[in-house]
């Protein structure tokens, strides 16, 4: 892209910022949750050698699509002559700057992108409340006495409250890193029972049949991606410039979770074969303590993760719509008040339909696919198509973003077929 003096890096004001160790810290924590403890299941679908080529090569596909994102909104507000261009407003901005026909749906495809933002990490909230009253559950169900899980989602979503009105990145990050802490503490305690009685290697499959690849897909999608929080880290950063960069907080986090889901997956499914459940945790012992610790602590994880996760939600509420102009005269209220309802509706979602994983599948198919791979390349696509920009030599940035969008599409649309199908399999009671 062409060079100007203009610096949008230098002329961003960030109320509260966030260092580069609390970035690194947040990212980890918005990574790393409930979906790690899938990955075992995911690489019995595929084998583990094909399933750790597999992860390694979606989470490079993966975070390539959000370092060009996070390039080209920088593009966009250095051509604006703005400090900051979100993430509907790039997407808006270069869609006006390219091919006539993508110009009258610019206005639409900005608001799309909260659309899908907004409706991703509510559902990543919800499951995070149902995730962490399952678990308690359990352990209350084994101590003390039954009591239905609705009441224990209630508790749970009560509990959120306090934490959830914690307004900016920067004050989370103390959770956050407590979060990492109790999760990786629970993960050890997991790993004491992965490493007992573990068969020989060649009892399980390196590489299985690619028939259920699209589910090996739609678990690994989930895990490795939350676009949103990836966003807002980076705005709240005091140095964002060290974001993207070859050494910066993204890739260097990246390895650590590459690392981090390679053991967990491996070994999960090592040790268990093709016989281990959704998540690992069902599979250690109710009766013994170990394993209630590793589950109370990785409760207390996902738990402390929750406002985090909200965070992209009520901050697209209040910023890119409530107060989008600054009109509000007390913004404060108004956002503890939409805070406050964000964790009801939550809450009441929860108890209403605690079972969301088919829900869950299709929204993690239908966001991951637009928000990390169609959009930022259609986005790119857009800002070269009018001169001086071009598409590099050979035009090769064209070709990388095509070879992206169908990667992406077909991700879109067979995640989305079989996740329906299995929807109306569960809500609709066909066997």
């Amino acid at each position: 892209m062409a060079d100007s003096g203009y610096n949008p890096y230098e002329n961003r004001n960030v109320e509260v910022p966030i260092s580069n160790v609390g970035a690194f810290v947040s990212l980890l924590k918005c990574v790393i949750g409930t979906g790690i403890l899938a990955l075992p299941l995911a690489f019995a679908y595929t084998g583990w050698l094909n399933g750790s080529i597999l992860l390694i090569l979606i989470t490079v596909l993966l975070i390539h699509g959000i370092t060009l994102l996070i390039i080209c909104m920088v593009e966009s507000a250095r051509r604006q002559q703005q400090g900051y261009c979100n993430f509907p407003d790039t997407m808006e901005y270069a869609f006006n700057q390219g091919p006539k026909w993508c110009r009258y749906c610019a206005k639409a495809s900005g608001y799309l992108v909260d659309g899908v933002l907004a409706f991703s990490h509510y559902g990543v909230c919800v499951v995070y409340i149902v995730f962490v009253s399952v678990n308690i559950k359990q352990l209350s169900d084994y101590y003390i006495k039954l009591i239905d899980l609705w009441i224990f989602i209630v508790f749970v979503g009560l509990l959120s409250i306090p934490l959830f009105l914690i307004r900016h990145l920067k004050y989370l990050v103390p959770f956050n890193l407590a979060a990492n802490i109790v999760m990786y503490l629970g993960f050890v305690l997991i790993f004491y029972y992965l490493f007992q009685n573990l068969p020989h290697i060649s009892e399980r499959d390196a590489f299985r049949e690619p028939s259920k690849l699209p589910l090996f897909f739609g678990i690994a999608l989930f895990s490795v991606s939350s676009v949103g929080v990836m966003l807002a880290i980076e705005s709240k950063m005091e140095h964002p410039e060290k974001y993207i960069s070859w050494f910066g907080v993204l890739n260097l986090a990246s390895v650590v979770v590459v690392i981090s889901y390679l053991v967990f997956a491996i070994m999960g499914y090592w040790r268990y074969g093709a016989t281990v459940q959704g998540s690992v945790t069902l599979d250690l012992p109710n009766n013994e303590i170990p394993a209630q610790v590793s589950k109370a602590f990785i409760s207390m994880a996902v738990f402390l993760t929750y406002p985090l996760s909200g965070y992209v939600t009520v901050d697209i509420i209040i910023n890119h719509y409530l107060n989008r102009n600054q009109q509000l005269k007390h913004p404060h209220g108004v956002e503890y008040i939409v805070r406050l309802c964000f964790v009801l509706v939550c809450t009441v979602n929860a108890v209403a339909f605690p079972n969301l994983g088919p829900l869950l599948a299709l929204v993690g198919a239908f966001t991951i696919s637009l928000l990390n791979l169609i959009f930022p390349a259609c986005i790119d696509l857009c800002l070269n198509y009018q001169a001086p920009y071009t598409y590099g030599r050979l035009r090769w940035k064209l070709i990388k973003n095509i070879v992206i969008i169908i990667v992406g599409s077909v991700i879109l649309v067979y995640g989305c077929i079989l996740a329906i199908m299995d929807m109306i399999k569960e809500y609709g009671g066909i066997k």
